[in-house]
């Protein structure tokens, strides 16, 4: 069995609420046992290097690998320099862990200033030479920032993952993915793309409201949520949300 805590959409921008929030949820997953934490994009909200610092110097020390990929906020370069200690560059930032014999590949479907999303030909060619490498037994998650799909409110669907149906004959030919992780609408959500079950991690900044919860979209006083995911020894992906609630006083 595969356990992992996901968190998305901290928009970290050098003001004390985000990190407060972020540093909330954060505190909270240091003392849950899982087996690695997705980070699934926008970390950064102006894709400033001291952003990425910031992020790095609250996610130092997890007692348990963390997994990273791009939002439509953040920028590869000091993506990958502050936040990860790598050569500044801006191709695709994608990355693989095989954990308990199952893999997550965290892809980056981030378009370069722009807001909606697109999983690139280079990305689509590092999924397809990963799994060969890992071989059609072992079973593996994708995680990305933008959903496939619409999710039916408006922000989140205005800025969608273009091509899904490239992304839905990848899953045809491939039954070794199991499931999709994503981020960007800033909603706890669970929905099927093209056979697979696909869950959307609530954001840390705010919370969406959806078109019948009134006229705001982001609701600022929600408390930040994380994703727990149980990979299960039968392939099948159960999904837990919770949220943080800051302490009294």
């Amino acid at each position: 069995m595969l356990v992992l805590a996901q968190i998305s959409d901290l928009h970290l921008d050098g003001t004390d609420r985000a990190r407060e929030r972020a540093a909330r949820v954060i505190a909270r997953l240091r003392g849950i046992p899982v087996d690695a934490l997705l980070v699934t994009g926008d970390i950064a909200d102006h894709g400033a290097a001291a952003e990425y610092e910031e992020a790095a110097g609250l996610l130092a020390g997890m007692p348990y690998p963390v997994l990273t990929c791009p939002g439509n906020h953040d920028a590869r370069e000091a993506y990958r320099k502050a936040l990860l200690g790598q050569a500044a560059s801006d191709a695709p930032v994608n990355s693989v862990e095989v954990i308990h014999g199952r893999a997550v590949l965290m892809c980056d479907s981030s378009i370069p200033g722009q807001d909606d999303g697109r999983l690139s030909p280079d990305t689509y060619d590092w999924i397809e030479r990963t799994l060969d490498g890992l071989g059609a037994d072992v079973p593996a998650l994708l995680a990305f920032h933008h959903p496939p799909l619409a999710l039916h409110a408006p922000l989140p669907d205005s800025y969608p993952l273009h091509e899904p149906e490239r992304l839905a004959e990848l899953l045809e030919r491939r039954p070794q993915i199991r499931a999709l992780i994503t981020g960007h609408a800033h909603t706890p959500a669970a929905t099927v793309f093209a056979g697979r079950p696909l869950a959307v991690g609530p954001g840390v900044t705010w919370t969406l409201r959806l078109p019948w919860e009134g006229d705001a979209v982001a609701d600022r006083a929600a408390d930040p949520g994380f994703a727990l995911h149980v990979l299960d020894d039968e392939g099948r992906l159960t999904t837990h949300f919770r949220s943080v609630r800051a302490p009294l006083g």
